[in-house]
């Protein structure tokens, strides 16, 4: 993942910021103690993951699927895929793990949720289904030049997408995080009851608002491939506790690099993080400690 990509990361001040005020409100409406958790990397690609996998290593996803409980699906981005690619996906993984697939280009990108988008969204969601009690939160990204001036696309998008079917939304034009612009935004996803994802990248520091609109925190983090990377996880495993104790209930945290073949071995090193801090007990991945150098 390029995005937010930085020359010299050493430079940026990584630190996470407060959190918005509204945040610490959307948590303690409940009282949640358990947290729904999953942890992945963005594809399974074996050529973008170099080292991860075994030698002959076959079925890509299908050693993934023992070694992480959850993939953001890129791959959707792309091409609409068929129900029988989904059901396929759905056999080759355990019971307990879930895709979060991102939603095609067409829909966000080409025709940016206009009003002739609906078509395609329902071909998208009749094939994603397929995946049935795998499926997790789909997201919608996107292009940063989709500005809000166009909040009455979003909305109407939103107003029609199935209440059965949880979504998050990615935006990336940097007037959706300021003023009344950000208060509006907020208000229509809570209302709706989608997360607002929060991109953790280098180049790109005004995404990360602290904004939860709802009890799941979709989280997109990106490493710099520097050793900073590490310690930004640690800061993260501090914020998920403290929203954990506050009432979150889901956390969905997906990891990339800019040279992805570390991806893996970040996404082990925050699971053995989050297991001591929240006591959880997510699989530890094995491969990666034997094949994976740190930077």
């Amino acid at each position: 993942m390029k995005f937010g990509k930085v020359e010299n990361p050493e430079t940026i001040d990584f630190s996470l910021p407060e959190d918005h005020p509204d945040t610490k409100r959307v948590l303690i409406s409940g009282n949640s103690k358990s947290l729904d958790t999953y942890v992945g990397c963005a594809k399974w690609n074996k050529q973008d993951l170099k080292g991860f996998y075994p030698k002959g290593t076959k079925d890509e996803l299908r050693y993934y699927a023992t070694q992480f409980n959850a993939i953001e699906l890129n791959a959707t981005f792309y091409r609409i895929f068929t129900g029988d690619q989904f059901e396929k996906w759905y056999l080759k993984t355990p019971e307990n793990f879930k895709f979060f697939p991102k939603l095609v280009q067409n829909i966000s990108h080409f025709k940016r949720l206009t009003d002739d988008v609906q078509p395609l969204v329902d071909e998208y969601l009749s094939n994603a289904v397929r995946l049935k009690e795998k499926l997790g939160t789909i997201f919608l990204q996107m292009h940063s030049n989709f500005a809000p001036s166009h909040i009455d696309r979003l909305t109407n998008f939103l107003k029609q997408w199935p209440v059965d079917i949880p979504l998050a939304v990615e935006l990336r034009h940097p007037d959706w995080y300021v003023g009344e612009n950000f208060t509006r935004l907020n208000a229509f996803l809570e209302k709706y009851k989608v997360a607002s994802i929060i991109t953790d990248t280098a180049g790109r520091r005004d995404l990360l608002h602290m904004r939860l609109t709802n009890k799941e925190a979709f989280i997109r983090y990106v490493g710099a491939n520097h050793t900073s990377d590490y310690t930004r996880l640690d800061e993260w495993v501090d914020r998920l506790a403290i929203w954990h104790g506050l009432g979150l209930e889901k956390l969905h945290f997906f990891i990339h690099q800019n040279v992805e073949k570390e991806s893996p071995l970040l996404a082990t090193y925050f699971i053995q993080k989050l297991n001591e801090r929240l006591n959880l007990d997510l699989k530890l991945p094995e491969h990666t400690s034997n094949t994976l150098g740190l930077f």
